[in-house]
């Protein structure tokens, strides 16, 4: 049974930092790509970074360039998202998924596992 979970959310003030952790369980974890999502409230869930399975590629969307960054430890089975520079913009649910795919194309998640989520609320 594959498991995802999320964790390290929380309140943080503007400009302010947080990293989140996401820890998966029963599946060939190196064979996965891996990325973060976000559904601010009352939006639509979207892709904000992805780390390909050999975590040599990495992606982000445009917001977040330059104040986010994805990271993995496959020995840990762990991903990890550092946060900086937050904005209140960036509130919202953060979700892990991890899809058996190699690289983050565009439709990398459409089998994904994905997370409960872990609420991220940036105060100004």
């Amino acid at each position: 049974q594959v498991e995802v979970a999320e964790s390290g959310g929380g309140l943080v003030q503007a400009g302010g930092s947080l990293r989140l952790s996401c820890t998966a369980s029963g599946l060939n974890y190196d064979a996965y790509s891996l990325g973060w999502f976000r559904q601010p409230p009352g939006k639509e869930r979207e892709g904000v970074a992805c780390i390909d399975r050999s975590g040599g590629a990495t992606y982000y969307t445009d917001p977040v360039k330059g104040r986010f960054s994805i990271s993995r430890v496959n020995a840990k089975k762990t991903l990890y998202l550092q946060l900086n520079s937050l904005k209140p913009e960036d509130t919202a649910t953060y979700y892990c998924a991890a899809a058996w795919v190699p690289y983050c194309s565009a439709s990398w998640s459409d089998n994904a596992y994905w997370g409960q989520g872990t609420q991220v609320t940036v105060s100004s």
